[in-house]
């Protein structure tokens, strides 16, 4: 994977990350997950108030989710991410074994470790019985003793919120300062008991906690421990980018801190988005989850607008170029031969039983159907702007026998001029110029057609835009022959034909479909 470059890099491989690759690669973006296997939450035997996945070990919901990614095209790997650079338009990302992958976007869903207080015993019962979050553990220590270790002002509140779960809770007051007289009388009133002193210890029994010593050397007996702790956000990755933590207070109390980010997880760093705890200290599993979703879907969008941006130019660049001599010759010279020699259908339907005379052909490329109406008797201008294709049109002519009855001429249509009332056909096979450019070069094509003489134009109809045929996708330059007819003097012009003629065609993939060319076929009133 050295080198490769992706779409996205999702660094993590927790809730938030996972569904946000999920979706990326949903929406068929090549995504890389680099998960380096530290989940905050894997100490819990279990994770709650996921809706369909209640009670679920933390680890299957990550297995699932990875399984689910790849099941989707997306990889995921182990490692750690330490450092990510700006290069260009995208991002290079450096992983601790020296490997390097590069990205487009980054999202960035690290999470947070929980910074537990300096309490012998406490960090290994982290998860199982030492607790922090009421909605995640509540259930499960229902009814029981649950002690509320001071941390800051917050914890007061905390006391207050697990009271919901049990009557017996027990609020340790630790380093703290005793509770303002307004807060002892709102433990009071909930008959929550306040055990002054810092707690020196955890009291296990088995391996079950059992309580909590005090400095004095009481023990307050205790089923369930919990401790409000701050979270710092894992940013290595984030601050190798420029992107700092700030401070996150709740209730006056400092909760952690996090990477500052818009709801869609957007930084300020362009194309690095955030999710999870990463950015939100409160976030539980469900909600980074989402938060990951939504993070996946706006990157997408991102994405998704700047491909369109570069589409666009693009295109613009196209139309400014593709009708210049330079871009014809490029083409031309790519292959021995662009079109098939056969004349075009359209033209054979319309001109095969007409008395030959002098004939224009417009863009006559490598000259098939003006050799073809030159072995009918024909006489015929080609004019073309590549001197590539009317050197190969020229030799077809010689190769026909016709050489005496053509002539090429290399010209820019959008301003050659030629006679007026000189041509007794006048054929444009495809001509697609852009609105005011094709107007004027189907009005001097008009003017060219000689009294009782036939204007043929035959162009790729509007309506393949919406077929799978798609020859070519620019439909300010496409045309029906209705419209031509419109710009037609009727007192000058009898229309014999203005119709999308139905012909068969094979698309991209090797399908009959049905193809429409607009066909105007107009006869000069003599």
């Amino acid at each position: 994977m050295d080198e490769k470059k992706y779409d996205v890099v999702v660094v993590g491989g927790g809730p938030a990350g996972l569904s946000g690759a999920l979706a990326l690669a949903r929406a068929r973006r090549s995504v890389l997950v680099v998960d380096a296997g530290e989940p905050r939450n894997a100490p819990a035997a279990h994770m709650h108030n996921y809706l369909g996945l209640d009670g679920t070990p933390p680890a299957e919901l990550r297995a699932a989710g990875s399984e689910e990614v790849i099941g989707y095209g997306g990889e995921v790997v182990t490692g750690r991410a330490e450092t990510a650079t700006r290069e260009g338009d995208g991002f290079l990302v450096t992983l601790d074994d020296g490997r390097a992958v590069r990205a487009r976007r980054l999202l960035v869903a690290t999470g947070a470790v929980d910074e537990l207080p300096d309490v012998p015993g406490l960090a290994g019962r982290w998860g199982r019985d030492v607790l922090h979050c009421p909605y995640c553990h509540g259930w499960e220590v229902r009814d029981r003793r649950i002690g509320v270790l001071a941390m800051g002002p917050l914890s007061v509140e905390q006391a207050l919120l697990w009271r919901q779960w049990s009557d017996d809770v027990v609020f340790l007051a630790h380093h703290c300062p005793p509770p303002s007289e307004e807060d002892a009388e709102r433990l009071a009133a909930r008959r929550i008991p306040v055990a002054e002193g810092p707690v020196t210890g955890i009291e296990v029994t088995g391996d079950a906690l059992t309580g909590v010593r005090l400095a004095s050397g009481e023990v307050v007996a205790l089923d369930a421990l919990v401790v409000g702790a701050p979270l710092t956000t894992r940013s290595q990755v984030l601050e190798s980018l420029g992107l700092k933590p700030v401070e996150v207070e709740l209730g006056g109390h400092l909760a952690g801190t996090r990477i500052a980010a818009e709801p869609t997880g957007a930084t300020a760093v362009p194309g690095v988005y955030v999710a999870g705890n990463v950015t939100d200290v409160r976030a539980v599993v469900i909600a980074s989850a989402a938060a990951g979703l939504a993070a996946g879907a706006a990157i997408n969008a991102d994405l998704v607008a700047e491909e369109t941006r570069e589409a666009v130019a693009a295109y613009r660049d196209d139309m400014r170029t593709m009708f210049e001599e330079a871009a014809w010759e490029e083409r031309y010279r790519s292959r021995p031969a662009i079109w098939s020699g056969d004349p075009n259908p359209q033209l054979v339907a319309e001109a095969a039983q007409l008395p030959p005379g002098r004939a224009l052909d417009v863009g006559s490329g490598e000259g098939a159907d003006a050799v073809w109406l030159a072995t009918r008797g024909w006489r015929v201008t080609g004019a073309d702007i590549s001197a590539t294709a009317l050197e190969r049109a020229a030799a077809h002519a010689v190769d026909a026998g016709v050489a005496d009855r053509t002539e090429w001429v290399r010209a820019d249509l959008r301003d050659h001029v030629f006679p007026e009332g000189a041509y007794d056909l006048v054929s444009a096979q495809y001509m697609h110029l852009p609105g005011e450019a094709r107007r004027t070069l189907f009005a001097r094509l008009a003017a060219a057609v000689a009294p009782g003489g036939t204007l043929l134009i035959v162009g790729h109809h509007p309506s393949d835009l919406v077929t799978r045929v798609r020859k070519m996708h620019f439909p300010q330059m496409m045309f029906t022959a209705e419209e031509v007819a419109a710009s037609l003097d009727p007192a000058e012009w009898e229309i014999a034909a203005a119709e999308a003629r139905p012909r068969t065609a094979v698309d991209p993939e090797g399908h009959e479909v049905t193809s429409r060319d607009a066909v105007l076929v107009a006869r000069r009133r003599a």
